[in-house]
């Protein structure tokens, strides 16, 4: 019983050093940056449909409760479910297999994070800043440009980190619907029953992912201290 995992981890060490595994339209390179493209698509997409409402409920103070409830459903909702209703949508709009179907699936997943991360973040300034801004003068976009959003920037930046992790580790079920990207290695490694090439995909996602949760929480340590020294 013990040879098999020792077997399978020499099968992985071996395809990853298999130089054919590192070149063409199949090769790591080739699908790492096509799940780079597909996931960093998506969660600038949930960013632009969802941060400018979040901003707008946030600064005002109103609506938050609705809003939040309403962009949990997307967590709520299982991912293969999403990637169904992505396909209906993107055979409906002639879009076909493969990229469309995913990017359908993966935005309504990163909404939720986005959502409820920015409008805490702007409404957890505090008043009597935003109260002191107003008695200088500024206008509401110049107070939730130059106040809010400075101050709120790592709570912000935890939503968009937790949101791009959920997206990369979930872009990998594109493959079920004839896309690429890290996914690939997964469906194609289980269907051939070649593990190795199943269990590689499978940590070069994990690495991705955790990749990205590092960044992410790096540049928000980054924003924390100019934040709270505008507090003081």
């Amino acid at each position: 019983m013990g040879a098999r995992p020792l077997t399978l981890f020499g099968d992985v060490a071996r395809w990853f050093a298999d130089p054919a595994n590192w070149q063409g339209s199949h090769g790591i390179p080739t699908r790492i940056l096509e799940h780079l493209e597909l996931s960093g698509l998506a969660v600038a997409v949930a960013i632009v449909l969802a941060m400018p409402i979040a901003l707008y409920l946030g600064h005002g103070r109103r609506g938050g409760f609705i809003a939040i409830n309403v962009a949990n459903i997307g967590r709520a909702l299982p991912s293969l479910a999403l990637l169904a209703f992505g396909l209906i949508v993107a055979i409906a709009l002639g879009l076909g297999l493969g990229f469309w179907p995913t990017m359908f699936a993966l935005v309504p997943l990163a909404i939720p994070p986005i959502v409820t991360n920015t409008f805490v973040a702007i409404t957890e300034v505090d008043p009597d800043v935003v109260d002191a801004a107003r008695g200088m003068g500024l206008a509401e976009r110049q107070i939730l440009a130059r106040i809010e959003i400075p101050l709120g920037l790592p709570l912000i930046l935890a939503g968009i980190r937790t949101a791009a992790v959920n997206v990369v580790a979930t872009a990998t079920l594109g493959a079920l619907v004839a896309g690429g990207a890290l996914g690939r290695f997964i469906v194609d490694g289980f269907a051939l029953r070649e593990y190795d090439q199943l269990v590689g995909g499978a940590i070069l996602v994990a690495l991705l992912a955790v990749a990205t949760e590092v960044s992410f929480s790096a540049l928000e340590r980054r924003t924390a201290v100019p934040g709270m020294a505008a507090i003081r």
